[in-house]
């Protein structure tokens, strides 16, 4: 699900003007993107980021043992609505709430390393 997150903002940033020649180049093409298009592109950059250690949570969570299957359930559940919430503010532009997204969905990863412990 973390995957289709990244999905949506690479189709986001595609709806700002893409053409069939921009694919000679199309990281050009995102070099040159403004508005909502350039920031889907960033909270895409930002997903790619933030799955490493989300995905390492969730398994190190499962690994262990030590946490309850339906602590690592809510806890990845939660992070994946925080990423769509964070999509969504950074494409809107809502900076302040999208740092706030950013930050639950940071505190669903240490979550889940925490219950893994």
């Amino acid at each position: 699900m973390p995957a289709y997150c990244r999905f949506l903002c690479g189709v986001c940033q595609k709806a700002g003007g893409f053409r069939f020649k921009d694919n000679h180049n199309p990281r050009g093409f995102l070099a040159h993107t403004q508005g909502a298009a350039a920031r889907a592109h960033a909270a895409q950059q930002n997903g790619f980021e933030a799955f490493a250690p989300f995905a390492a949570a969730v398994l190190t969570a499962h690994a262990t043992g030590n946490a309850g299957q339906a602590t690592v359930n809510t806890l990845a559940g939660l992070f994946i609505l925080f990423r769509l919430a964070f999509i969504w503010c950074y494409i809107a532009d809502k900076a302040a709430l999208r740092s706030l997204m950013w930050a639950g969905g940071f505190a669903c990863t240490v979550g889940l390393f925490v219950a893994a412990a």
